[in-house]
């Protein structure tokens, strides 16, 4: 089963929920692959710390939405901050995996944004 048709079948969520859910984890997958790529590098280590922090916060905020939790807009405020950090981070770098992240990342600001603003 993949993870729209599980996070389809959680009926209380609405479409914009469940679009951020997917994009979380998009995130913290593209992110973990950029972190990755970046290791071994001295001037890529801040761009692979921020990555590994959206990683776990964003994966953390699909899992607050998916259960509901009463503090899912805090964390969502903070994940975008974090992704708009690590974008701006990303985009300084001219490897493909570093942009493929800012584009994946700026998306996901803009989810978790209206989230936090719902």
């Amino acid at each position: 089963m993949s993870l729209s048709e599980t996070v389809s079948d959680i009926d209380r969520l609405d479409d914009e929920q469940r679009e951020c859910i997917e994009i979380c984890t998009e995130a913290a997958e593209v992110c973990e692959w950029c972190a990755d790529e970046c290791l071994g590098s001295e001037d890529m280590e801040e761009c692979a710390r921020l990555c590994r922090d959206v990683a776990d916060i964003a994966s953390l905020h699909a899992r607050f939405m998916a259960r509901d939790s009463q503090f899912s807009s805090q964390l969502a405020e903070a994940c975008a901050d974090a992704c708009e950090a690590c974008a701006d981070e990303c985009e300084s770098h001219d490897a493909d995996h570093c942009q493929t992240c800012a584009d994946v990342l700026r998306e996901c600001a803009e989810h978790c944004r209206d989230m936090a603003n719902a």
